[in-house]
């Protein structure tokens, strides 16, 4: 009896064992997943002394301003997509936190949002903009006109009925302490468009009316520090792409390479005119008060430095600013410098054919990126059926499509200007070449950003049409002529369905061809095993700067 007793105690104290050392195995392997997620994300300093140097003794005072500011859009931010940062509090792993810090809350924003903390399911559609439990029919049923505001989010009354409340009310707290930082920021501002942009900026934070200060934005022309701030994207709301999220740049303008860049904008009307489609869908004017100007970042804050981080701005988001005035394109080259070192050129050394790899450069880069934001000023913002504006005929589509058109004539636009003589520095392989690596950069955002979807669809179709093929090192070779034509034929698809607002056909097209296929994934892997970055994250802030 003893014996057996003491047979069993053993086999108890082996399995306890194993099962211990099974677990402490498996938090290891967690552990080592996690440090891999943050790995992924390589740091780059943001600081421009040289340009700093250019400042003024006041426009360097308004810097620690722009930031404290910065912080507090970068809070409410936190508040629109997840909550109050408790979640930090409870997350012992140091890698696990530094990726929810990366990430704005427990949902990887590049992998389709999926939690990677325990205890944390799907991500609301809705975020934070909507009671977790509404469902599109309540929304449809809500008779408040308010309700499809950029600047409203829905909450439950006491009896669960749904109401409306204005960001100036939802976020009160913070936005009283940002109208007291916007007092000294405007005293001390002698740039007179900076002054007014942030005089207007204030009001517009005060009544929700953003009309006035995207005006004023789009008048400060010489100012040679730039301070983008407030509720400006939709992308977190994946319920209706609706809700503006709130975000925050410090920039500092590059006045001689943007002076490069000014002959450009005369010429939009012109290069609409060149779409490849038909005239019925090129009645859209381009304004030409637009500028196209350089600037090197300072500061992230918010949406634009959740997941991966924005290298160009095209601003404002207001169709009837942009019919009145155009927009502002605003190229981050530090951001931008940074991605090409890092990402890009690293992707494009492994998977592009070692014979075409001469075309792969950052000045193809940069002229890629910097059309993409010109290419959001072109093409078509209203049906030509009576459907009203392509954003509201495409609804939850809208953003995708919008991407993808962006990418396409971005890269029409700068292949047009290469064969006209105006751009001299590269040639059309070039910008092709860095553009099909591009691709594979973007994808791998995610099928939970609009730029992921659009970049796969463009990836399958130009695959579908030949525009490349594999070698039997699995390294892409690309027809140049074939890769042209397929340029124009997916611009051409993409302004049709925009300006015929097919609600129906987007949806379809991109369920259908906005995917990751057998053959990407394949091309991914190789990347991911190559121990190439995902995206950039930043040292940065005053001490930085050397403010502080």
């Amino acid at each position: 009896m003893k014996k057996k007793l003491f047979l069993l105690v053993s086999i108890l104290g082996i399995v306890l064992c194993f099962s211990a050392c099974n677990s402490k195995q498996n938090k290891m392997t967690e552990q080592t997943e996690m440090q891999r997620k943050v790995a992924e994300f390589a740091y780059v300093t943001l600081s421009a002394p040289e340009l700093m140097a250019q400042l003024s003794e006041k426009e360097l005072q308004l810097i620690p301003i722009f930031i404290r500011i910065a912080d507090i859009m970068d809070h409410l931010f936190w508040l629109q997509t997840f909550g109050e940062r408790t979640i930090l509090d409870t997350i012992a792993d140091p890698y696990a936190l530094d990726f929810a810090n990366i990430n704005y809350g427990p949902w990887e924003r590049l992998a389709d949002n999926k939690p990677f903390v325990s205890g944390f399911g799907e991500k609301p559609l809705g975020a934070q903009y909507y009671p977790e439990d509404i469902t599109m029919e309540e929304f449809k049923a809500f008779g408040d006109p308010d309700k499809e505001s950029h600047y409203t989010v829905l909450r439950r009354n006491e009896d669960g009925s749904l109401k409306t409340v204005w960001y100036r009310e939802e976020y009160r707290e913070g936005l009283e302490k940002v109208y007291e930082l916007l007092d000294q920021a405007i005293e001390l501002a002698e740039d007179r468009g900076l002054k007014n942009y942030l005089i207007e900026r204030k009001k517009a934070l005060q009544t929700d009316d953003y009309f006035a200060s995207d005006m004023a934005w789009m008048d400060m022309k010489d100012s040679k520090l730039d301070f983008i701030f407030g509720p400006i994207e939709n992308y977190d709301d994946k319920f209706l792409e609706l809700k503006t999220s709130y975000e925050a740049f410090v920039l500092v303008k590059d006045e001689a390479r943007s002076k490069d860049l000014e002959k450009f904008v005369s010429m939009l009307p012109a290069l609409q005119k060149e779409l490849p489609c038909e005239a019925k869908y090129k009645t859209f004017v381009p304004g030409t008060s637009s500028d196209l100007n350089v600037y090197n970042a300072l500061y992230y804050a918010g949406d634009c430095n959740a997941g991966s981080k924005t290298i160009a701005i095209n601003l404002p988001n207001d169709n009837r600013v942009a019919a009145a005035k155009g927009t502002r394109r605003l190229q981050l080259r530090n951001s931008m410098e940074a991605k090409f070192d890092k990402i890009l050129m690293p992707i494009g050394e492994l998977i592009i054919t070692p014979a075409q790899q001469g075309n792969l450069n950052f000045d193809a880069f940069f002229w890629n990126v910097t059309f993409h934001e010109v290419a959001h000023g072109i093409g078509i913002k209203q049906t030509i059926n009576g459907k009203g504006s392509v954003d509201k005929a495409l609804g939850t589509e809208k953003t995708s499509w919008e991407e993808a058109k962006a990418d396409i004539l971005g890269l029409f636009m700068v292949i047009k200007l290469i064969e006209m003589g105006e751009i001299t520095n590269i040639t059309p392989e070039d910008a092709m070449t860095t553009y099909i690596a591009g691709i594979l950069r973007s994808v791998r955002f995610g099928a939970a950003s609009s730029h992921g979807k659009a970049n796969m669809m463009c990836f399958n179709y130009f695959e579908k049409e030949g525009a490349f093929e594999r070698d039997e090192k699995g390294q892409f070779v690309i027809d140049f002529d074939k890769a042209y034509q397929a340029m124009n034929d997916w611009a051409k698809l993409i302004i049709i369905t925009q300006g015929t607002g097919d609600f129906e056909f987007a949806q379809q097209f991109r369920n259908e061809h906005g995917g990751i296929t057998e053959t990407l994934q394949a091309d991914l892997d190789r990347i991911n095993s190559a121990g190439i970055p995902r995206d950039i994250r930043f040292h940065q802030g005053l001490k930085v700067l050397g403010l502080e």
